[in-house]
C-alpha cells in the first residue's frame, strides 16, 4: 500500500500549477526546502518522476500530469467535506478563493470586497486574477471555488449566473472630440487597438466589429486595457473599453469617450462555480452581493 499524504498532494497542486519551487512554495507558506522535501519523498514513495527539473523551468512529466488529474479530484473531494460542513454553518468563515479576470478586477474587485468584508467578517479572501480559459481550468480542478467572468460560460459542470451588463465605450484621441462615432463597418477601417489573444473581451470587440480574429495584427495588440488607452492618447488608433473601467484608464490620457448608438456593444458578467459544490447556496448569496456592489459603483461614476 502507498502512503500518501494529503500535504504531499497540496505541494504537488502547487507546483504543477506555479511550476516554480520558490512560488509554489510562498503560496503553500512554507520554505523552498521544505516543499523540495516533501515532492523528493512523494517521488520516492511513488517510485516515479513527477517533473522534469531544469536551472530554469519545472514541468510535469508525463506520468506527473496523470498523476495531477487524480490528485485534482481527490484534494476537491477532501475540500468538498469541508465546504460541507462550512455550508451547515450560520457564519461564512474560511477561505473563499475568487477567481477574476483582468478585464474586471482592477475596477470592481475594491467594492466588492469591501461588501464582502463587511457582510462576512470571518471570511479570508484569496483573489487570482488571470484569463478566462485559466479560470475554467483552476475552476474544476477545485484550485478555485468561484469566478466572476463574461457569459456565457456555457459548460455543463459549472452553474453560471448573470451578474449585471455594460456597454462598451470608443476610446479616440483627443483630437478627434466631437466627430461623429463610427460605425462597427468604419471602424474596422481603423487601427482598432485590441487586447492580446487569450483575453475574451478581446473576441467580444472583434465580434461587434465582424473582424476575423485570424487576420494579422502586428502592432495593435496590447497587454492590459491601461496600455491600450495610454497607445490611444499617443495617437496610435482607437480602442473599446468596457464602461467599468473609463473612469480609471482615463484619467490621465488626453482621449475622447463616445458611446455607440444602436446596436450598442455589451458584455454579459456574472458569477460562476461547481454545479456539485456544497457552498452554492452561499455562492448565490455571494452574487447578489457583487450585484449590489456593482450597481452602487455604477451610480458613483454617472
Amino acid at each position: 500500500m502507498v502512503n500518501l499524504t494529503l500535504r504531499q498532494l497540496r505541494y504537488f497542486q502547487a507546483l504543477s500549477l506555479h511550476a516554480h519551487f520558490g512560488r509554489a512554495a510562498e503560496a503553500c507558506a512554507v520554505s523552498q526546502p521544505a516543499m523540495s522535501v516533501q515532492i523528493k519523498e512523494l517521488e520516492e514513495t511513488l517510485g516515479v518522476r513527477l517533473f522534469e527539473r531544469s536551472a530554469r523551468h519545472v514541468r510535469l512529466t508525463g506520468f506527473g500530469e496523470v498523476f495531477a488529474e487524480r490528485a485534482d479530484s481527490i484534494l476537491r473531494g477532501v475540500d468538498d467535506l469541508g465546504d460541507l460542513a462550512r455550508a451547515s454553518r450560520e457564519d461564512f468563515s474560511g477561505r473563499l478563493r475568487l477567481g477574476v479576470i483582468p478585464t474586471i478586477a482592477p475596477y470592481l474587485l475594491p467594492t466588492v470586497i469591501g461588501h464582502l468584508s463587511h457582510s462576512y467578517p470571518l471570511l479570508e479572501i484569496h483573489v487570482r486574477e488571470t484569463q478566462t480559459s485559466k479560470l475554467l481550468q483552476e475552476l474544476a480542478a477545485g484550485r478555485l471555488d468561484t469566478a466572476i467572468l463574461a457569459l456565457p460560460v456555457s459548460d455543463p459542470a459549472f452553474e453560471e449566473i448573470e451578474l449585471f451588463r455594460e456597454s462598451f465605450v470608443l476610446v479616440r484621441p483627443e483630437s478627434e472630440t466631437g466627430k461623429p462615432v463610427p460605425s462597427p463597418e468604419k471602424l474596422r477601417e481603423m487601427r482598432l487597438l485590441l487586447l492580446e489573444e487569450g483575453h475574451c473581451f478581446r473576441d467580444q470587440a472583434l465580434a461587434f466589429c465582424n473582424i476575423q480574429s485570424a487576420l494579422p495584427r502586428e502592432n495593435l495588440d496590447g497587454s492590459s486595457l491601461s496600455t491600450l488607452v495610454q497607445m490611444v492618447s499617443a495617437g496610435i488608433g482607437v480602442t473599446l473599453i468596457p464602461d467599468m473601467a473609463v473612469r480609471v484608464e482615463t484619467r490621465s490620457a488626453h482621449v475622447a469617450i463616445d458611446h455607440f448608438g444602436t446596436p450598442q456593444p455589451f458584455r454579459s458578467v456574472g458569477m460562476i462555480w461547481r454545479k456539485s459544490s456544497p457552498l452554492k447556496q452561499r455562492f448565490r448569496q455571494i452574487a447578489d452581493l457583487v450585484s449590489t456592489a456593482a450597481h452602487e459603483r455604477r451610480m458613483s461614476s454617472a
